[in-house]
């Protein structure tokens, strides 16, 4: 009965450990992108600010938006930067800035904008 209790406890307490890392991770992604992103791309995702509307960032609440691109270029985008057809730097690379954690936490939390 012993024996049963502690294997009861301890895997209620990894359970446990799991769910708040998860949640301290979206917390941290949320505080990233505020940090980090939401200048050009708002708060909200949705581009509205000056800096995204003179770049022209895309809407990442509209669900065609979501659908047009997959995590693992949106993972490319943020560590690499974007740039257009004539080398002009449109996104910075976070490479070097982000670790591969952050920049997956990121890429999460922009698919929590679509609506």
């Amino acid at each position: 009965m012993k024996t049963k209790l502690i294997v009861t406890t301890t895997v209620a307490t990894a359970c446990l450990l799991a769910a708040l890392a998860g949640t301290a991770r979206a917390d941290d992604a949320k505080t990233l992108w505020e940090k980090t992103c939401a200048s050009c791309h708002g708060k909200d995702g949705k581009g509205e600010t000056t800096m995204g509307k003179k770049v022209e960032v895309k809407d990442y609440t509209d669900a065609k938006v979501q659908a047009g691109f997959a995590d693992d270029k949106a993972v490319k985008s943020i560590k690499e930067g974007i740039k257009d057809d004539k080398g002009k730097v449109r996104m910075k690379a976070y490479g070097e800035l982000l670790s591969d954690d952050d920049i997956k936490g990121l890429v999460a939390y922009i698919r929590t904008f679509k609506k």
